[in-house]
């Protein structure tokens, strides 16, 4: 009569007490909350090395953002023919012709406007304090006079921090026309040159690490020329029909508020609401109440368009990020750095969300080798209980299955 021993498939011949479940699960918890520390220390030192090299990391990062939008052409010309440098200058000249020349079509209309406008809007305020006067407000003029001095003051000190916001890093360079410069000579290496910086980065990290380097640094480029160049669409959309419903209604300056509203659509969530409050501003002091509360009206259903059907469709193949996390973003990147670190935030986040997707993924293949070997082992010990036959030792990575 035989007996069948069951062989233990766990290498724990006992059950482990209270204590020791404890004691395992608090060392687990502590090696983790080291490594979070670790980790948010080394956030801080890399924020505070940014904010002692911004004057270099500035240029570079709007090279980078520009090189994005500039690269699509430089490719197409070189794919016929024409030498790298002379396609990267071909398509620098003609980008800085099309900006010079929108800068010079806004510019006159701005000067010739500004003087209407600026009677209608002492008019306009005129209008608000008789209504503020009369019932049921019946305000007095210390108390008008009191409220218009606090939002004037508010109002300077914003000005003074958007203007601190926008030349940080600029000023300490010299001056914004030699950071623009740097601009735009790091843009030109970019996209003469970019082909050449990937394979070099995975010549320099070498076998694993340079393949690893390689995917991920391609994976940011992807990502962040899809990113930039459909937010452009997004924005252009925005303006053309938002600009048109002004010009419609006879609003001032209708094609200098189209261009800030193509512009705000690279700042998302607070660059909308700026550009269309200003637009609504503009149309009730030119052309009153009514119109201002059209202007509204288009407004938002253009923006919920654009925001609910349009940008979902044209980003899910570039970015995917949730509206908590850009928003938060935003407002990480304009508290630290102002109206700069609010244009860089997203992009900024979204290349940060593809190099946690790509170790996601790399974990995740890494489970499955893991799985896989378990099985394998599984099957052998099992055979070996039974007492079927044994092709021999099965070795692996992770040592022979009778060591377990």
């Amino acid at each position: 009569m035989s007996v069948n021993k069951i062989v233990p498939t766990s290498p724990r011949a006992r059950l482990r007490d209270r204590g020791e479940v404890i004691g395992a699960g608090g060392l687990w918890l502590a090696k983790w909350s080291l490594c979070l520390a670790a980790i948010a220390l080394g956030a801080v030192v890399v924020g505070w090395i940014l904010e002692k090299l911004w004057v270099v990391v500035l240029p570079v990062l709007l090279a980078i953002v520009v090189s994005t939008v500039l690269w699509p052409p430089t490719r197409a010309l070189t794919k016929r023919g024409v030498p790298p440098a002379g396609a990267a200058s071909i398509t620098l000249f003609v980008a800085l012709a099309l900006f010079g020349g929108v800068i010079a079509l806004i510019v006159p209309s701005v000067v010739d406007q500004a003087p209407e406008l600026a009677n209608k809007a002492t008019e306009g305020i005129q209008q608000v304090q008789d209504w503020l006067k009369g019932p049921p407000i019946n305000l007095q003029d210390d108390q008008i006079d009191t409220a218009i001095h606090a939002l004037t003051s508010k109002l300077q000190e914003s000005g003074t921090a958007i203007a601190s916001g926008v030349f940080s890093g600029v000023t300490t360079a010299g001056s914004m026309i030699v950071t623009l410069g740097l601009v735009l000579v790091l843009a030109f290496f970019f996209i003469k040159d970019g082909p050449r910086f990937v394979p070099w980065m995975h010549e320099v990290g070498g076998g694993r690490a340079g393949r690893h380097l390689e995917a991920v640094l391609t994976r940011m480029w992807e990502t962040l020329g899809g990113f930039i160049r459909t937010q452009a669409l997004v924005s252009l959309i925005d303006a053309v029909f938002i600009g048109a419903g002004l010009l419609i209604l006879g609003v001032p300056l209708a094609p200098v508020l189209a261009i800030i509203t193509f512009i705000g659509g690279f700042v998302p969530i607070v660059g909308a609401f700026v550009a269309g409050a200003l637009a609504v501003l503009v149309a009730l002091v030119a052309n009153g109440l009514t119109t201002a509360l059209i202007v509204l009206a288009i407004i938002i259903a253009v923006q919920q368009i654009e925001g609910n059907v349009l940008q979902p469709v044209l980003q899910s193949k570039s970015m995917n990020l949730h509206a908590v996390v850009v928003l938060l973003a935003v407002t990480a990147g304009s508290s630290l750095y102002g109206i700069v670190g609010a244009f860089l935030a997203v992009p900024v986040a979204a290349v940060a969300a593809v190099v946690i997707r790509y170790l996601g993924e790399q974990i995740d293949h890494r489970l499955e080798q893991d799985a896989v070997l378990d099985a394998a082992e599984s099957g052998h010990t099992g055979m070996a209980a039974e007492g079927g036959p044994a092709d021999g030792p099965a070795t692996n990575s992770r040592g022979p299955a009778a060591d377990r």
